[in-house]
């Protein structure tokens, strides 16, 4: 039986077979994006407000000095992910930070609206699918052989 909605169409498998080739693509696309939002945000807090920031994060009962954390993995860790280097150790702290960013922060706003956690959940999500598949082809992790991730690399082992 043949669903008139599927990819496969007359030639078979090649349509997806061509997406699954181009995923390379989408975790760099998804790298950049996560990167440079970070570093951005990192950004405003390492060029002069780091110490405000640091006691932003004391003020909601959390210890100060990992403000100063969160700020630098935010900078150097979006620099790393926009690199490929240690993608899924840099995409579990950031998993780590937007946890903390949606607890503590975000969720009594709500989901949606000014100060809504539904765009740290997204960047969690990001975060999420980048410790699963790893960096991709296109990535130093992948050029120094650290398991740049995806499925290629889980069919070759």
């Amino acid at each position: 039986m043949r669903f008139p909605c599927t990819l496969t169409g007359r030639f078979g498998g090649t349509r997806l077979r061509y997406l699954d080739r181009m995923q390379p693509l989408g975790l760099l696309a998804l790298r950049l994006t996560m990167g440079s939002i970070m570093v951005g945000h990192g950004w405003h807090k390492v060029n002069g407000h780091l110490h405000d920031f640091a006691g932003y994060v004391a003020g909601m009962a959390v210890p100060g000095w990992l403000g100063y954390v969160a700020a630098f993995v935010e900078f150097f860790g979006g620099i790393l992910i926009i690199a490929g280097l240690l993608t899924r150790c840099v995409a579990f702290a950031f998993l780590i930070d937007m946890s903390v960013a949606i607890i503590k922060v975000h969720w009594p706003h709500g989901f949606m609206g000014s100060g809504g956690y539904e765009f740290p959940l997204l960047l969690w999500t990001v975060a999420l699918a980048l410790i699963f598949f790893g960096a991709g082809a296109i990535s130093l992790d992948a050029i120094r052989g650290g398991g740049g991730g995806g499925w290629r690399d889980a069919k070759s082992r």
